[in-house]
């Protein structure tokens, strides 16, 4: 099968796997996608350590599979919408393997350092990913003549200033609810990361 682009399916298999799990509300389908697995007693949530989920169970899938979770339809339509817009650019200018490689590469880091930083929850989306393709198109602009992904600087302005207010508390004021703050900035960092790796060892284009 040839697939043309990756960032549609990603898209779609985001939107199934919410739907079909209420929107982070059905826990058994969840908990197969969730970083850690977990036991439902009750109203409670009974996870299981790291070692337990990755060493014991080998469950290595959950280091990515929690890109896949949201919990309501604003938090899911502004991941997907962003995921469309910096996904086809980078599919269409650096190739649909790169682009593929970005994506595993933040989901994992960011979910991985919101797990080291923030300890056992539940939590979720594409946002970690987002900021990853943000981090690293600023990083492959930053030498460019051009900009060459086609992104307003305000967009990178705007994207820090929300990072910030999630780290500020000021997103749950206003009734965003609870923000993964350290998946964004992981997926940010990686994001930066992987571009200073496109730069010193070239890209390949599909």
């Amino acid at each position: 099968m040839n697939i043309k682009n990756f960032h549609i399916p990603i898209i779609i298999i985001a939107t199934v796997l919410t739907v079909v799990s209420n929107f982070g509300s059905n826990f058994e389908i969840i908990r197969y996608l969730s970083f850690l697995d977990f036991q439902r007693s009750g109203s409670y949530l009974e996870f299981l350590s790291f070692n337990q989920t990755y060493i014991v169970q080998n469950d290595w899938w959950r280091l990515l599979t929690p890109i896949f979770i949201h919990f309501s339809f604003s938090h899911l339509a502004f991941n997907a919408l962003w995921i469309y817009i910096l996904g086809s650019k980078i599919e269409i200018l650096d190739g649909r393997i790169l682009f593929l490689c970005l994506t595993i590469f933040t989901g994992i880091i960011s979910n991985y350092i919101e797990y080291l930083w923030s300890g056992v929850s539940l939590f979720g989306g594409l946002s970690g990913v987002v900021y990853g393709l943000l981090g690293y198109c600023f990083l492959i602009e930053l030498d460019s003549k051009k900009e060459r992904y086609d992104l307003p600087p305000a967009l990178y302005i705007f994207m820090i200033v929300w990072l910030l207010f999630g780290f500020l508390g000021v997103l749950e004021i206003f009734g965003f609810g609870s923000i993964a703050n350290y998946a964004h900035l992981g997926g940010l960092i990686s994001g930066l990361i992987f571009g200073m790796l496109v730069k010193n060892v070239g890209k390949t284009v599909i």
